[in-house]
């Protein structure tokens, strides 16, 4: 990808992205697990998550406008791209035998991703003192936009009609933090095994660091392909202050983590989230992300999003150009490590929307 490109999407994604017509194309997701208040769009051929709810977006000087050939991306009143936005999936028009419908159950994610929140409560949310700062993690379950615990026979069937109507590529499988031993692994794996008997599709989970590593085997054979376990900050005093309780999980037992489930997933199947622009330097991410690499560990870098509802709702998004910097090291070392976005098989590496991290990877 051109240098030019790779500045348009580093700045759309931490300027975020003003509409003229917010319901074009799919709808945007607020609150809830994981980045959020995103809507996706298409620039160049690459699908990507661009911050459309949050207080940087308002102000963005990127706008998108409908135009007779579809969308154009303007920038300060110039045109600078043609853009698409993808369709609104087939799938979210149905509904379960109970009445739930089914984008209450899973949801598209970038542009061909099928993503859900399995259990969409967690240990330490319901305490500031303990919660992640950033996390909106029940924001969408008071607001009635997703229903709490996604039976396995729920995502197998929403999971089927994706595949079949909307050419789902593959699936992730986040969850919150259900209890202090297994983290999660027990609830994935009944999921992802109900899944994977209704239809082939490959399956990322993603949970902390579960206490026995023999979970990392447990979820294999259940039919989970990649893992996820997410530092989203790399230095002791930004996590403690960030996201207290998680920090309890040090970051050795978090690489001891790794390594054992890299030899049951293998090296570039194992991944984990960083927020930058949450405090640590660029220098320490990219330290740690030299380490995990070294693990065989995927560190996907993305831009910080405050959420609305959390306490870092207003927290700055961070610099495009420090982005730049960042990701620009990194995907020379992921290409010298032989860690690859393309060679990942499921998950939040090889989508690749919420970050222009592969389009570094030269």
């Amino acid at each position: 990808m051109s240098t030019s490109s790779q500045h348009l999407l580093t700045e759309l994604q931490s300027l975020g992205l003003r509409l003229a017509e917010p319901s074009v194309g799919a709808a945007s997701r607020r609150g809830g697990a994981g980045p959020s208040d995103h809507k996706a769009v298409t620039v160049d051929g690459r699908t990507i998550m661009v911050p459309v709810h949050t207080g940087s977006a308002k102000a963005s000087p990127f706008l998108a406008t409908t135009t007779i050939d579809g969308s154009a991306l303007k920038r300060d009143g110039i045109t600078v791209a043609q853009i698409s936005f993808p369709k609104q999936p087939r799938f979210y028009a149905l509904q379960t035998f109970d009445g739930v419908p089914y984008w209450k159950i899973a949801q598209l994610h970038g542009a061909d991703v099928l993503a859900t929140t399995v259990l969409q409560t967690c240990v330490r949310y319901g305490r500031r003192s303990t919660s992640c700062q950033f996390c909106a993690i029940g924001e969408s379950l008071s607001g009635g936009r997703t229903i709490n615990r996604k039976t396995p026979e729920q995502l197998a069937e929403v999971a089927r009609a994706s595949v079949l109507l909307d050419g789902i590529k593959h699936m992730v499988m986040t969850t919150g933090t259900p209890n202090f031993t297994d983290r999660g692994a027990a609830i994935l794996c009944e999921s992802a095994f109900a899944v994977k008997a209704a239809v082939d599709l490959p399956i990322q989970a993603q949970c902390e660091p579960p206490d026995d590593p023999i979970w990392f085997s447990r979820m294999r054979a259940a039919g989970i392909d990649t893992l996820g376990m997410h530092l989203e900050a790399v230095t002791p005093a930004v996590r403690e202050r960030i996201m207290p309780g998680k920090a309890s999980v040090s970051i050795p037992q978090y690489l001891q983590a790794f390594a054992d489930a890299v030899k049951v997933f293998g090296r570039g199947q194992v991944s984990t989230y960083i927020l930058a622009g949450l405090g640590d330097t660029r220098e320490a991410i990219l330290q740690m992300c030299e380490t995990l690499i070294a693990l065989g560990v995927y560190p996907f870098v993305v831009p910080f999003v405050p959420i609305g509802g959390t306490p870092l709702e207003h927290h700055a998004a961070p610099d495009p150009g420090f982005m730049r910097e960042l990701l620009r090291p990194l995907g020379r070392m992921l290409v010298d490590g032989g860690l690859r976005s393309a060679d990942i098989k499921a998950g939040c590496g090889k989508c690749g929307a919420c970050s222009s991290l592969n389009a570094f990877e030269r």
